[in-house]
C-alpha cells in the first residue's frame, strides 16, 4: 500500500475514531461522575505518553521554567477544555457537543483580531461567523425547550466555555516557543490535569470507588485512551504528513458528523432531526468559510489545524 493510501486511511480513522470519543464519553458520564472519568482517561493517556518519551525516547524530565509552562496549559487544554467539556454532555447531545467543539476556529478569529490585532475580517470571515453560530443557536432555539428541558442551555454554556479556553490554549502553544517535544508536552498536560481534576474530585465528594466503577465505564475509558489519546493521534500525525493540510484538516468536519449518526444509533434520545441535519451544515459550512478565510492571511493560527479530539 502507498504512503498516500495509508494516509487516507489514516485520516479515515482519525476522522471515525475521534468523533465517537463524543459518544463514548457521553455513555461514560452515565455511568460515573464527569470529572472522575476525565481524570482517569488523562492519567492513563499521559503515562502512556510520558513513559514512551522517557523510556523510548530518553527525553529529560521537564525543567521548572518548562513545568512553568505546562501548569497553565494542562488547565486550559484538559481540565478546562476537556474536563468541562465532557460535565456539559450530561446536558446535550453528543453530538451538539461535538459541533460546539468545531467552533473553535470561530472564537480564534475573534481572540486573534480583538486582542492581538493580527486577523483581518474580511467579507468572507464574518460570512463564516454568522453561519457558523446561527447553525449551533438553530439546534439549541429547536431543542432547549421542547426536548431537553432547563439543563439543556448549561451544558450549551459549559461546552461553549471549553471551547474557548481550548482557542485560548492554542492562540498561547501557537504563539509561545517553549523548548520541549510537542507531544511529550501533550503527555505532560494531560498527566498535570489529571491530577488536579482527581483532587477536585476528591475534595468535592463525587466520585465512586474504582471497584465500583461499572464494566461500560472502563471500556469507555480505555476506548478513549488506545483510541482517542493514542490511536487515532497517531494517525492524524500520520495524515498530516503525507496529505495536503486542507485534506488532513478535513478531519474536523467528519467528527461531528459521525458523532451524530453514531450517538442516534447508540444513545436513546439523540435521534437525528431535521433541525440538527440544517443546523450541522450550516454551522460546518461557517467553519469552512472562516478557515478559507484564514489560509488567505500572513498570520493564521497555526494551532487551528492541530487540534485533538475528545
Amino acid at each position: 500500500m502507498s504512503n498516500q493510501k495509508k494516509a487516507y486511511l489514516a485520516l479515515t480513522v482519525t476522522s471515525i475514531v475521534w468523533g465517537t470519543t463524543w459518544v463514548a464519553s457521553k455513555m461514560g458520564v452515565a455511568h460515573m461522575p464527569a470529572f472522575e472519568l476525565a481524570s482517569i482517561r488523562q492519567f492513563l493517556g499521559g503515562g502512556i505518553y510520558i513513559l514512551f518519551f522517557l523510556l523510548i525516547k530518553k527525553e529529560k524530565l521537564p525543567t521548572a521554567k518548562q513545568f512553568r509552562w505546562l501548569i497553565p496549559m494542562a488547565f486550559l487544554m484538559f481540565v478546562s477544555s476537556n474536563g468541562i467539556a465532557t460535565y456539559g454532555l450530561q446536558f446535550i447531545t453528543s453530538g451538539l457537543a461535538a459541533l460546539i467543539a468545531a467552533l473553535y476556529p470561530l472564537s480564534v478569529v475573534l481572540i486573534e483580531r480583538f486582542y492581538y490585532k493580527a486577523i483581518k475580517i474580511t467579507p468572507q470571515t464574518l460570512l463564516g461567523l454568522f453561519l457558523g453560530l446561527l447553525g449551533i443557536g438553530f439546534i439549541f432555539y429547536k431543542d432547549s425547550l421542547q426536548v431537553h428541558g432547563g439543563n439543556y442551555a448549561l451544558g450549551v454554556g459549559l461546552s461553549l466555555f471549553a471551547m474557548l479556553t481550548w482557542s485560548i490554549g492554542s492562540i498561547i502553544i501557537s504563539r509561545t516557543k517553549i523548548e520541549i517535544n510537542q507531544y511529550y508536552s501533550i503527555g505532560w498536560q494531560m498527566f498535570i490535569s489529571a491530577i488536579v481534576m482527581g483532587l477536585f474530585t476528591y475534595l468535592s465528594g463525587n466520585y465512586i470507588a474504582i471497584t465500583e466503577i461499572p464494566a461500560i465505564s472502563w471500556g469507555v475509558i480505555f476506548y478513549m485512551v488506545i483510541g482517542g489519546s493514542i490511536f487515532a493521534f497517531v494517525s492524524f500525525i500520520y495524515s498530516m504528513k503525507n496529505l495536503h493540510p486542507a485534506i488532513a484538516s478535513l478531519y474536523a468536519y467528519i467528527n461531528p458528523i459521525v458523532a451524530i449518526w453514531v450517538g442516534s444509533l447508540l444513545i436513546k434520545g439523540e435521534q437525528i432531526t431535521w433541525n440538527s441535519i440544517l443546523g450541522t451544515i450550516c454551522t460546518l459550512t461557517g467553519v469552512y468559510l472562516v478557515n478559507r478565510s484564514l489560509k488567505k492571511q500572513k498570520d493564521p493560527v497555526e494551532a487551528i489545524a492541530d487540534a485533538d479530539g475528545m
